[in-house]
């Protein structure tokens, strides 16, 4: 049996080989919340969002469709479940994704660029926020990767939680990002 902090683990060493593996080729976005961010910030094209957020809904309900084939007594298939109350969950997930966004526009200075520790920070915030957060509140910091284990699972029990708070949190990272790069170059 696979414990929390092997979960947690997993979520990050995940997060860092994919990063590597598709840095070059699309920033690694697997996130839209973070690729909705980066077109707020001016660092993807408007243009490029439908093609990212399909490609990533697509492999998340890839993703989800094997776990339904390889684990078919399980019924909820990685879904995304809160511990406590929808609104304690809303709560964690905006202020995880805030700060795994936050990480993210400090290491990164366009949408396709890959820094050799880039991978690291972001991959560290991902598996230390499961570590914390997972048993609380399930630590998606990601829509699709709560989405697609809904849709196929038919469990949308608190789904509203995680299809909108990385999406406000991202987008209040990248202007709080903003606001300290306008302070640190009028200073």
């Amino acid at each position: 049996m696979i414990t929390h902090p092997g979960i947690a683990i997993t979520f990050g060493l995940i997060i860092l080989a994919m990063i590597y593996a598709l840095g070059d080729v699309s920033g690694a976005h697997l996130n839209p919340a973070v690729s909705i961010a980066f077109a707020f910030a001016g660092r993807l094209k408007v243009k490029e969002l439908l093609p990212y957020i399909s490609s990533q809904l697509a492999g998340a309900l890839l993703a989800s469709f094997s776990l339904k084939i390889l684990f078919p007594k399980n019924m909820n298939l990685g879904a995304t479940l809160p511990s406590g109350s929808d609104m304690q969950s809303f709560v964690l997930e905006l202020i995880l994704t805030f700060f795994l966004m936050f990480v993210i526009m400090s290491v990164s200075t366009g949408a396709k660029e890959k820094g050799i520790t880039a991978g690291i920070a972001i991959a560290s915030v991902v598996g230390l926020e499961a570590m914390f957060a997972g048993p609380i509140c399930g630590a998606s910091m990601n829509p699709v990767r709560s989405l697609a284990p809904a849709l196929v699972s038919g469990n949308f029990n608190a789904l509203w939680v995680y299809l909108t708070a990385p999406f406000v949190g991202a987008i209040l990272a990248v202007l709080v990002f903003n606001l300290m790069q306008t302070k640190k170059t009028a200073s």
